[in-house]
């Protein structure tokens, strides 16, 4: 049996706090850390990470190989205590609302295994000080720092990260994959309907810069458009046990994928009909039309939305890739379309103005078969990685709890 010693965080770590940076020192140079990067990550992800001035950036500011950082501080409670591991050798920087723990010694302490160790709810619960691992307002570096926590030696430590680095290990091939095949998707819809170099160009007149052919239409003439809706009075029962998916706009924009796979939130029947929320069929295209405007997914199940969205029903199955894709390619100007002092919104019948193009039958369903294929391919990649993270997730206790030895 192997034998797990107890450590006081500030007795093997060192802790600082990132800095608050003048919004005029965001242009290109230093990789940034906010809150946002979190997310359920167990590395960031460097290229979508915002960038500082390198001159504003202390020389002790710069994170290192193995650090790992803490979310400090947020309106979101949830959020506070999620950490990452830096795992690349770069210019990296981490924001004020975030902590720093640098591992003084890496051999005898693993930054890997400490990363992982930090993801478990038991570590959550000795941080927050609850018996539940309730969520706190602000982590201190003191709070951090008075954390005991219990760890095997070195050796175990590198085997148990070593098992539990492979399944992210998958997950990130799978999500290179889903990148690599959206962007197949992508080439395939400009190389048709934007160069024009679709499946018999070479013997189709173009006339006013459209094949023959193809028709102006506007986006009301091709697909049902449907708006969401929120239940008119706020009880937490509507929501407490219901069995209709209920899609609201952080399921598109924090999605990683061009289609929703599933979505942990549900609402009653009751609740649904409080709301002018309608239920959409599988394959809707859904669109954000409020605040953030412009982000695009698919549901395969049947779903309901919040009022932050404008939903597209096509009339014709074979016209679905092609809208969608169309769409994800006029973001600019759908957005250019929104209005509001608040926050940004597109209406509805804005939006069902929009013109669009739209091709011969014999051409859509071509493009409908190859788009859809590829879509499959995400979708079962996606599946992989939900099945994988749970796998993980399911194994991550036992390790660090030593109910498995490895």
């Amino acid at each position: 049996m192997t034998e797990w010693r107890s450590y006081k965080l500030s007795d093997i770590a060192d802790l600082s706090n990132g800095i608050n940076f003048d919004k005029s020192a965001y242009t290109s140079g230093v990789k940034l850390i906010g809150v946002a990067d979190f997310k359920d990550r167990i590395y960031p992800d460097y290229e979508t990470l915002q960038e500082v001035d390198s001159k504003v950036v202390r020389e002790g500011d710069f994170l290192e190989k193995g650090d790992i950082v803490f979310v400090r501080s947020n309106g979101n409670k949830e959020l506070v205590g999620r950490c990452l591991m830096i795992n690349k050798d770069i210019p990296v920087t981490f924001s004020g609302f975030c902590i720093r723990l640098r591992l003084r010694d890496k051999h005898a302490f693993n930054p890997v295994f400490f990363n992982y160790l930090f993801k478990t709810q038991q570590f959550r619960k000795n941080m927050t000080g609850t018996a539940v691992g309730a969520n706190i307002q602000n982590l201190s570096q003191s709070r951090l720092g008075n954390c005991v926590v219990e760890v095997p030696d070195g050796s175990v430590q590198r085997r148990i990260a070593e098992v539990l680095s492979r399944y992210d290990a998958l997950i990130e091939n799978y999500q290179r994959q889903i990148k690599l095949l959206e962007e197949a998707a992508q080439r395939l819809y400009k190389e048709w309907f934007v160069d024009l170099r679709f499946p018999g160009h070479q013997s189709t007149p173009i006339i006013n810069n459209i094949p023959q052919s193809w028709q102006k239409k506007k986006i009301a003439d091709v697909c049902d458009t449907i708006g969401g809706g929120t239940p008119s009075t706020k009880n937490a029962s509507y929501y407490e046990g219901g069995d209709i998916k209920w899609v609201t706009p952080t399921d598109i924009t924090q999605s990683k994928s061009l289609c929703i796979l599933d979505t942990e939130k549900k609402i009653t029947e009751e609740g649904l009909n409080n709301s002018s929320a309608k239920m959409l069929p599988p394959g809707t295209i859904l669109m954000t039309s409020r605040a953030s405007v412009g982000f695009f997914g698919i549901c395969d199940f049947e779903v309901c939305t919040n009022q932050g969205f404008i939903s597209c029903v096509p009339f014709k199955k074979e016209f679905q890739m092609y809208l969608l894709f169309n769409l994800r390619n006029r973001v600019d100007e759908i957005r250019g379309k929104a209005g509001g002092s608040t926050y940004l919104e597109i209406s509805k019948r804005v939006f069902r103005e929009l013109d669009i193009i739209c091709p011969d039958t014999r051409v859509l369903l071509d493009f409908q078969e190859r788009a859809h294929s590829i879509l499959e391919m995400i979708r079962n990649n996606t599946v992989q990685i939900r099945n994988l993270s749970e796998a993980r997730d399911r194994l991550l206790p036992k390790l660090m709890s030593a109910q498995i030895e490895v």
